[in-house]
């Protein structure tokens, strides 16, 4: 429901007199209009607060678009011209037509004057009622009155209001019924609230009239003749053109609208839509984004401008890529993990290696904090408890060499041995210029060992290869002459004493154990590549004792084999095994300085195939457990040094097969390994 509530000034009643003196600048009284859209029941529709926001988003809404923007203020603006335009010549018009309706009037109240001054003449008051009658039946003429010197009307084709005082409301100006003698009109509200011309003429007094109405020099004016004329057809004809003027404006106004959006469209709108749309691309990383306008003017030289621009930034960017690319390649090429670390903990560049190392994707690496990816900490390391490089760099300055444990993705601890140094961007243009950084080299300890440990398989390969090439070759000098005493003594019918024979029996029995002997060094030194195939624990076992027999006798050291009967096997390379059985041995010998029992056994547990060492020995001290496998950690109980390799490789070998390593150790007591592996014969009956 809409209610309007009109606010003005004072409002006249109804035949209350609204006047304004004619050739005064003249218009509609201003009006206030103020609209509540309510419901009659639950009150306002929206609030004050919802009309600004609503008021406030269209607002955006148009000063987000240049077309938009464009017709709004052009729309404004030659409304608010056209509005004014209006108002003048509308004032204008309208005192136009009052002035001539007045000019018409002034002609007819002359003429009317000129007859009642006639009947006055003559003393026929009949003749003067008729004229006044008669003249008040005229199509335009409301009211005609005569009013006499003390403002009474004395004649009136309104029969009422004669003897009645005469209501002259003329704003501005100034009527004495006895005393004014100049003609004069004005707009104004009869009775009825019905908008009039009124004109008064006053009637002056002549030589003839000097006997009734005294002389002129005391009594100027006899009366004044009133007469109000319909103003309505003023307003009609004021408003029919008032309506044609804004019909005009309005095909004016829409035409220059229509003219100038589509100008405005064409030659600016389109142009800066095409660079809003190249420099969207560019900065989404379309280095190809161009834009095309024709033309040579401002904007047309802008977008070969931006063209130009582009092609240089693409230049830059591209050269840029490619150092970035030559920088990660050179990084990577770098066999230990790299990474580069701001003083918030972010790791702001990783090569591949360090990827590896934390089992991260590179675009992970960047984006995850040094202490998050190799210690997985949400919080920075405490000193007091990790040997954090960035912290005693800030210290002092300089480089850094420690160790560490880092704890990959999957929670797998590896040993590391870090190299950290300060680098310091000097250059304020660079990206990260003035800001300190650290880089770290990564070295993965357990590989440093697994390649030792296979430069020293090589080397006891090639040593091993000479030992055979160097024994194989006398051994079989000796063989061929012990096959020809053989051969002598048998073409001779047996004729060597017995002695010399069994003799000679006991050294072709020892030179097949010397073959034997360097068939099992070559087993123990052989490459660990190919596929893994089939190893008999126990002979694997057995045979690598055999070559630590006489190390173990000259330490005073019993072994005892408790070896399974049913010939347990294991899929794995014979040499890891070898190996796995040579490093476990020669600990329990270390563990052993004043000799002592090595108990080695064998034996299937559930799925499993299980091997342990069990020495006598003094034991490993509780604080040195979980550091045993550790690169380069050695604790040896006959205080040689060592080089801390052993353990580290053994469970880096046995981990490789699928296996695991376990310890138990006592102070004085001695130390058991036991170490398991899938048993290949279990896993093919379960699938049967």
């Amino acid at each position: 429901m809409c209610r309007r509530v009109r606010s003005c000034g004072k409002v006249p009643a109804a035949g209350a007199g609204m006047s304004r003196p004619v050739g005064a600048l003249s218009g509609p009284s201003v009006v206030r209009v103020v609209t509540i859209w309510q419901d009659p029941v639950s009150g306002p529709w929206i609030s004050r607060q919802e009309a600004t926001a609503m008021q406030k988003g269209l607002l955006d809404w148009i000063s987000a678009s240049l077309n938009r923007k464009f017709i709004a203020g052009t729309t404004a603006g030659l409304a608010a011209f056209s509005l004014l335009f209006l108002v003048l010549f509308l004032g204008m018009y309208r005192n136009q037509l009052q002035e001539e309706r007045a000019s018409a009037a002034e002609q007819v109240n002359r003429l009317l004057q000129t007859s009642l001054e006639a009947a006055m003449l003559r003393r026929d008051l009949d003749m003067l009622r008729g004229i006044i009658d008669q003249f008040g039946r005229q199509r335009n003429i409301t009211a005609i009155s005569i009013i006499n010197r003390s403002g009474n009307i004395r004649f009136s084709n309104r029969p009422d209001s004669i003897d009645q005082p005469a209501r002259i409301d003329c704003a501005g100006c100034r009527f004495d019924p006895a005393g004014t003698t100049t003609p004069f009109s004005y707009f104004t509200r009869n009775r009825n609230g019905v908008d009039v011309l009124r004109t008064i003429h006053p009637v002056l007094n002549r030589p003839p009239c000097r006997e009734c109405h005294g002389d002129a020099a005391d009594h100027p004016v006899n009366g004044s003749l009133v007469v109000d004329y319909d103003a309505s057809s003023i307003q009609q004809h004021a408003r029919h053109t008032t309506l044609a003027l804004m019909g005009a404006g309005s095909i004016i106004v829409f035409v220059n609208l229509l003219g100038g959006w589509w100008f405005i469209r064409r030659y600016i709108l389109r142009p800066v839509h095409l660079l809003e749309q190249g420099s969207q691309s560019l900065s989404e990383g379309d280095l190809e984004a161009r834009v095309e306008i024709p033309g040579g003017d401002e904007l047309a030289r802008l977008g070969h401008r931006f063209n130009r621009m582009a092609d240089n930034l693409q230049q830059t960017l591209l050269e840029l890529r490619k150092n970035q690319r030559f920088l990660q390649e050179l990084v990577d090429a770098n066999p230990d993990g790299i990474r580069v670390i701001d003083d918030d903990y972010n790791v702001v560049l990783a090569n591949k290696a360090y990827c590896r190392q934390t089992g991260l994707s590179p675009e992970q690496a960047v984006r995850t904090s040094c202490h998050q990816a190799t210690h997985q900490r949400p919080e920075p390391c405490a000193p007091t408890l990790v040997s954090c490089p960035l912290a005693r760099i800030g210290n002092d300055g300089r480089p850094v060499k420690t160790l560490h444990r880092h704890t990959d993705a999957e929670g797998k601890q590896r040993a590391m041995e870090i190299y950290a140094a300060p680098m310091h961007l000097q250059d304020p243009d660079l990206e990260w210029g003035g800001r300190r950084f650290i880089v770290e080299s990564i070295r993965d300890l357990e590989q440093e060992t697994l390649i030792s440990h296979e430069q020293k398989l090589s080397q006891i390969g090639r040593l091993a290869a000479g030992v055979a090439h160097e024994i194989h070759n006398p051994l079989a000098s000796v063989r061929l002459a012990l096959d020809s005493l053989f051969r002598f003594s048998d073409a001779q019918g047996n004729r060597l004493p017995g002695e010399i024979h069994a003799a000679m029996e006991l050294v072709d029995r020892e030179i097949d154990r010397c073959i034997e002997v360097t068939e099992r060094l070559l087993k123990l030194s052989m490459f660990a590549g190919g596929q893994p195939q089939i190893v008999h624990l126990n002979q694997a076992i057995s045979e690598t004792l055999s070559l630590l027999q006489w190390e173990a006798e000259e330490d005073g050291i019993r072994i005892e084999q408790s070896l399974a009967t049913d010939d347990p096997r294991i899929v794995a390379n014979e040499s890891d095994v070898r190996i796995i059985v040579l490093n476990l041995v020669q600990n329990a010998f270390h563990a052993m300085p004043d000799g002592g029992l090595l108990r080695v056994s064998s034996r299937r547990v559930g799925g499993d195939v299980e091997m342990c060492f069990h020495d006598s020995g003094r034991g490993i001290p509780l604080e040195d457990l979980r550091s045993i496998y550790d690169p380069f950690f050695s604790r040896r109980a006959d205080g040689k040094e060592g080089t801390g390799l052993g353990l580290s490789i053994t469970r880096k070998l046995v981990e490789g097969h699928g296996g695991s390593i376990r310890v138990e150790s006592s102070p004085d007591e001695g130390t058991c390994f036991c170490i398991r592996f899938p048993d290949p014969d279990t896993e093919e009956e379960q699938a049967q």
